[in-house]
């Protein structure tokens, strides 16, 4: 008999209480969201792909005053159009949040969903963060069920496409959506889950925007089925539903083992480095190497990184152009040069990618090769790394098994204001330390659009 997964995804979100959540996960969430939103307001002002972006929200019309805030910009818009560019801005760093085990970015798709949706229905703070954990817990257990190696065969991007179901989650508990209408915006969501690799050939920018798009896809899925619209049934578990098309290697039990008592949103860990998770553990060993050893760029004459397959397939290849990156999102994922940065200037922060096209940093990456280690393959993350670097006093290696900033090393509260500040700071000058504030005491606000007015 059939496993009646979307049915059961949607009892659960609908029967979710605030008091249900422990006060961890609630945390979590507001912690996650805060570091979302630092990514939102610097991308607005930096990010390459952001005036395009702007410029087709104004030519479209999608910009017409609404009641609905874009952090970092002065205007409202209308609900759809702010979850469309707060996600398109959340994403466009790679500095957000990861779920490992699905290999997906959560609050990108489910935060700017929910947002809109509580400004739409004048939610409070506590009602946020629990629609928040609702859209993590139905994105992050899809993304594990689709099986993200399978997925990721398929040329498929698991933040865009399970990220629209989560959203459409978030913003559906936040319209009062009952499990019947929660079945009919995860039936529309089916048909509007989108999002490809392809990105990764010219270092293009659909990767930030079919993000951004699925949290609009998710506010408007939920919106018809308030509205009274039927979805598909089934959408997840049917014959011609998400798992049965998006992989070859569907695992629906995955999708609701342990729902209530496991929370995979405790499983979300947040980024160190403004690039794919894939480079982060190599990054975390290359500095750990570099501090010990007092190395300059010239000391390095090669450098061999094993990665999970995973991550040669967004990272690694094919290697010589992965060497020579051409604009940011080149950069993004190209293990060659974030690890060159890091051996060069021992950091790698967002303001580092203006080193693009520097020789010196071109030589080291031209020193370094990728390979796949069969000894990340079959593990629960597939994010670690071995690193060994070579100089003219020998090889000097190191086993990462896991990147930092996993839940098991999530960063304490002085170092998430650092990353939000650095990032924040440049735009909003002395207004940043308020916004923070602002967020931090979230679940006090009765009514989200007094905060966000004031951001």
């Amino acid at each position: 008999m059939m496993t009646k997964t979307t049915a059961i995804l949607a009892d659960y979100v609908a029967g979710l209480t605030h008091e249900d959540l422990p006060a961890d996960v609630l945390e979590r969430a507001r912690n996650l969201m805060i570091d979302l939103v630092a990514s939102i307001v610097r991308a607005g002002h930096e990010s390459d792909s952001t005036p395009s972006v702007m410029r087709m929200i104004d030519r479209l019309g999608l910009g017409a005053p609404g009641g609905a805030r874009v952090f970092g910009q002065s205007q409202h818009y209308g609900p759809a159009s702010a979850a469309l560019l707060n996600g398109v801005l959340g994403h466009s760093l790679d500095f957000d949040d990861t779920h490992s085990d699905s290999s997906l970015h959560p609050s990108a798709p489910v935060v700017p969903a929910a947002l809109a949706a509580a400004e739409m229905t004048g939610a409070s703070g506590r009602d946020l963060l629990t629609a928040i954990v609702a859209g993590y817990e139905v994105c992050c257990r899809l993304g594990n069920a689709l099986d993200p190696t399978s997925h990721y065969a398929r040329g498929f991007h698991p933040t865009a496409t399970a990220g629209t179901f989560g959203a459409a989650a978030a913003a559906g508990k936040l319209l009062g959506l009952d499990a019947i209408g929660l079945e009919s915006a995860f039936g529309v969501a089916a048909s509007q889950a989108a999002g490809s690799l392809q990105f990764l050939v010219n270092g293009a920018w659909n990767k930030r925007y079919q993000v951004g798009a699925a949290a609009m896809n998710g506010l408007i899925a939920a919106t018809l089925a308030a509205e009274g619209f039927i979805g598909a049934a089934d959408a997840i578990e049917g014959g011609h539903g998400f798992l049965h098309g998006y992989t070859d290697n569907p695992r629906p039990d995955m999708a609701i083992a342990g729902l209530g008592s496991v929370y995979e949103t405790m499983k979300i860990g947040m980024k160190p480095y403004p690039s794919c998770r894939y480079t982060h553990a190599a990054i975390d060993g290359l500095l750990a190497l570099r501090g010990e050893q007092g190395w300059s760029g010239d000391d390095i004459l090669g450098v061999t990184i094993g990665l999970h397959r995973n991550g040669i397939v967004l990272t690694g290849a094919p290697l010589a152009e992965k060497r020579r990156p051409q604009n940011v999102v080149d950069g993004q994922f190209s293990m060659p040069f974030t690890a060159a940065i890091a051996l060069h200037q021992g950091r790698f922060g967002w303001d580092d990618y203006a080193l693009l096209g520097d020789p010196a940093v071109e030589a080291i990456a031209a020193r370094v090769d990728v390979c796949r280690d069969d000894r990340l393959e079959g593990k629960r993350h597939p994010f670690g790394a071995h690193v060994a670097v070579r100089t003219a006093t020998g090889i000097h290696t190191r086993m990462m098994p896991d990147p930092s900033g996993e839940p098991d090393s999530f960063p304490p509260p002085a170092h998430m204001e650092d990353k939000f500040m650095a990032l924040v700071r440049p735009v909003l000058g002395n207004r940043a330390s308020d916004l923070y504030a602002r967020l931090a005491g979230i679940e006090a606000v009765e009514d989200i659009r007094e905060l966000l007015d004031q951001a």
